[in-house]
């Protein structure tokens, strides 16, 4: 085993001494639900590490992908008066104002003056609208971090970290150089505590989004302390930032280095930048999928990394870019929905909201809100051509109790998040038992998975697995669900239905997916005399949505949750022939629903079974009547 350290030059009374090494022996051919499990559990009570302490998993809007730089404060009023207008469709916890506020990196109160002009209140009127608005401030900041241009690298050329050459270290990111700042020097921490003490005490910024964090620990000699290592530079420098922001604010890293930030932030961006293309778009190295700001890199990264999510801090994939000002397809934009859908990070739209076109949005609140449930990679380690895993799967059940299943949907996303994450003193939760993964439904759903495959080729693709692997837990099977009945298999992007027989349980789930294309696929085991709940497309979990479902073999009373603007189909499974229905759905009454597939006769302890797969229209208008979202459903026939 070996050690670098760094031509650190070590104390004559402390010597040097490097962290805990973990070594894990698993049996030849042998493969956990989730193999990293176990390390990341110990490295999270090592730390310390506190996820959703403060805040609940977070949802909202940032100014970067659309503006980029060119902000103002009368295009950002204008997007936080939109968001609160769209409080009833998708709802913001946050709104952070990204780069472009102050005339350069390192004067942190040197606000733009056309931009910003002074009579306008400055940021801490912006901070004030954002409240106005029913939103929390956020505000992007890169402490250690400082422009050539800048007055502080004028009047402070020896706060900036110096290359072994001794020439000023250049902390370059794909679209500018700049310095990196000496966090082994206690003027540095000092200057950047004030700086993130008055975004937080003076502006009234409540999360922070602290940027190229790498910068402060830059490989060099040229430092005010050699004795410390990178790491402990990076550590005391992350400290300073937490003590100057307080304990109730929310940091999000970026550009950070994963290991001394445990514990001390709320969540970390845990992939490249996302972007307006797929590949990196000239002039940035079309070659670098891996790094450079693409939606492939964000997608990459948020796929392997997610398993860090809920354990060191909540996971920050990027924004989700819905805008016809992007030149991503459709296809692509459902992928970055998939994948944030499925991981269960943070959401964060990023488009000009005053142009956004309503079914680009749709794409959004499909997934909205975040379930706080983090799916498991089952092809980590062999991702075959594409190097991206492109298998994930979750599960949904209603025999696992909740306390907070009567609350709202934001609350139950919260219960979960803190659920299914680490706990100081807590016992780990076991992989096999899947509970980490599993997201707790309303009592009548029963018990279902959720699998995503994803092509992330050139090309066209058909993408499968294993009908056995993509079965829930049977151990949470119930009596009336009989395994020898079939499956009911229901694709959510394309809303199709399909039934698979028993004894084609050996086969595969499989699908043609067209390049960077995903498709997310519910298989449920089929009633033997229960009308069930297939799933809809209002929310890519089929089953989050419900607030209540009773059901008989001729009946249904179901309650879609209200408190946002829906509209779309709702499926179920009717075991009989129908002749009439009596269909009521938010207070509409119709005698015909639209049957899409009509199961075999089964032969099962002598008698025939069988039914029909109907679908309804629904529209949710948050108005709060009792009849919104309410479906029942009569049947007559055998």
């Amino acid at each position: 085993m070996h050690a670098s350290c760094q031509r650190t030059i070590a104390s004559k009374s402390e010597g040097i001494s490097t962290d805990w090494a973990y070594c894990q022996i698993l049996p030849g051919g042998y493969y956990d639900e989730e193999p990293m499990a176990f390390y990341l559990n110990a490295v999270s009570a090592y730390n310390v590490a506190r996820p959703f302490q403060n805040f609940p998993p977070l949802t909202g809007w940032c100014s970067w992908y659309h503006y980029y730089e060119n902000i103002d404060s009368e295009s950002l009023n204008t997007n936080f008066t939109r968001l609160k207008d769209l409080n009833s469709t998708i709802t913001s916890d946050a709104v952070i104002i990204d780069d472009g506020y102050i005339t350069a990196w390192g004067d942190w109160d040197s606000l733009k003056p056309k931009s910003f002009p002074k009579f306008r209140g400055g940021m801490k009127h912006l901070a004030d609208e954002i409240r106005k608005n029913g939103m929390t401030p956020g505000l992007w900041i890169a402490p250690f971090a400082c422009d050539k241009h800048s007055k502080l690298a004028r009047e402070h050329p020896d706060w900036i970290i110096r290359n072994d050459e001794g020439r000023l270290a250049n902390s370059s990111n794909c679209g500018k150089f700049f310095y990196g700042l000496d966090a082994t020097n206690p003027a540095v921490r000092e200057y950047a505590f004030k700086c993130i003490r008055r975004a937080v005490k003076e502006w009234g910024y409540r999360v922070l989004k602290l940027d190229f964090l790498y910068a402060a620990c830059l490989q060099g000699n040229g430092k005010y302390d050699i004795s410390m290592t990178r790491a402990e530079t990076m550590y005391l420098a992350l400290q300073t930032l937490r003590a100057a922001a307080g304990p109730d604010t929310f940091i999000i890293g970026c550009g950070c280095p994963i290991g001394p930030a445990i514990g001390l932030i709320d969540a970390n961006r845990v992939s490249a930048d996302t972007g307006p293309t797929w590949y990196p778009d000239f002039p940035l190295p079309w070659w670098d999928h891996g790094t450079l700001p693409s939606l492939r890199a964000m997608v990459r990264n948020t796929v392997t990394r997610s398993s860090l999510g809920h354990r060191f801090w909540h996971n920050d994939p990027d924004c989700i870019l819905l805008g016809n000002t992007t030149r991503l397809s459709k296809i692509e934009i459902m992928s970055a929905a998939t994948v944030i859908a499925m991981t269960g990070g943070m959401l964060l739209l990023s488009d000009d909201l005053s142009k956004l076109e309503s079914d680009r949005l749709k794409m959004a609140t499909r997934i909205y809100p975040v379930t706080g449930v983090t799916a498991v990679s089952l092809d980590l380690h062999n991702t075959s051509k594409s190097g991206v895993p492109c298998i994930m799967r979750m599960w949904c059940t209603d025999t696992m109790e909740m306390e907070a299943m009567g609350s709202s949907a934001a609350q139950l996303t919260t219960y979960n998040a803190k659920r299914t994450s680490f706990v100081p003193n807590k016992p780990w939760m076991n992989p096999w038992k899947r509970d980490r993964n599993c997201l707790p439904v309303v009592k009548g759903l029963g018990t279902w998975s959720l699998v995503s495959l994803s092509n992330w080729l050139d090309e066209p693709a058909v993408v499968s697995i294993p009908m056995e692997a993509a079965l829930p837990p049977k151990h949470h099977f119930t009596s009336k669900y009989q395994l020898h009945l079939g499956y009911h298999v229901f694709n959510f992007w394309s809303e199709k239905y399909h039934w698979v027989a028993a004894d084609q349980v050996y086969k595969t789930i499989s699908k043609t997916l067209e390049p960077h294309q995903s498709e997310i696929f519910h298989v449920k085991p089929m009633s033997l005399d229960q009308c069930q709940y297939i799933g809809s497309d209002l929310h890519f979990t089929c089953g989050y949505e419900v607030e209540e479902f009773l059901s008989t073999a001729k009946s249904v009373q179901l309650k879609l949750r209200s408190e946002l603007k829906r509209s779309g189909f709702v499926y179920l499974y009717i075991p009989c022939y129908a002749d009439k229905m009596s269909i009521n759905s938010s207070g509409s009454s119709t005698e015909k629903g639209e049957v899409i597939f009509q199961t075999p006769k089964i032969w099962h302890n002598q008698t025939f079974y069988g039914g029909q797969v109907i679908r309804i229209w629904t529209k949710i208008n948050a108005d709060g009547s009792d009849s919104d979202g309410r479906i029942t459903v009569q049947v007559q026939g055998e």
